[in-house]
């Protein structure tokens, strides 16, 4: 008994050994033929532009913020500061809606998206603008977490309103 329970777990080790090995096959199959190739090459493509763009991003943000430190004007750098991770999280859609735009479909807007992850994302960044502008001096009550805590709210806000901008965009 012990001898059968011990072929069949024999057995059953083959059998799954069998459709790992035929799945990397096909795996390797797929690598081979370059499909898996050009998508690795498509996206570590656009890995290195976001890359360089974040790299030339901050060099100008520490330019503006020299000159800001001359001029006393702080309101180019709270802007840049703000519009730059919004581009960012543009760009970080935007391969995959590339991908997207040569399907060749009907496209639409996810209103319930934009609404619930968009606008609250929005509200945080304008109320971290509003202090530097004429409009928001001493009118508007901003919450307290945003003018105290770090400026990783405003910039996690930014980038999630880019990507999500990109991402309501649906076919």
């Amino acid at each position: 008994m012990k001898k059968e329970l011990f072929i069949y777990l024999e057995d059953s080790v083959r059998r799954k050994i069998t459709v790992i090995i035929f799945v990397y096959i096909s795996k390797l199959n797929q690598f081979m033929e370059g499909c898996f190739i050009k998508r690795f090459l498509y996206y570590f493509g656009w890995t290195f532009v976001i890359g360089f763009i974040i790299f030339l991003g901050t060099k100008y943000q520490i330019r503006l913020e020299e000159e800001a430190r001359m001029n006393f004007e702080l309101l180019p750098v709270v802007l840049f500061a703000t519009i730059f991770p919004i581009v960012i999280g543009l760009f970080l859609r935007l391969p995959r809606l590339l991908i997207e735009i040569k399907e060749n479909k009907q496209w639409t807007f996810d209103w319930v998206k934009f609404i619930a992850i968009a606008l609250p994302s929005l509200y945080i960044i304008s109320m971290s603008i509003l202090p530097f502008l004429q409009l928001g001096e001493g009118s508007i009550k901003i919450p307290e977490i945003i003018m105290v805590g770090s400026p990783t709210i405003q910039i996690i806000a930014s980038v999630v309103f880019g990507y999500i901008l990109l991402d309501s965009l649906k076919k």
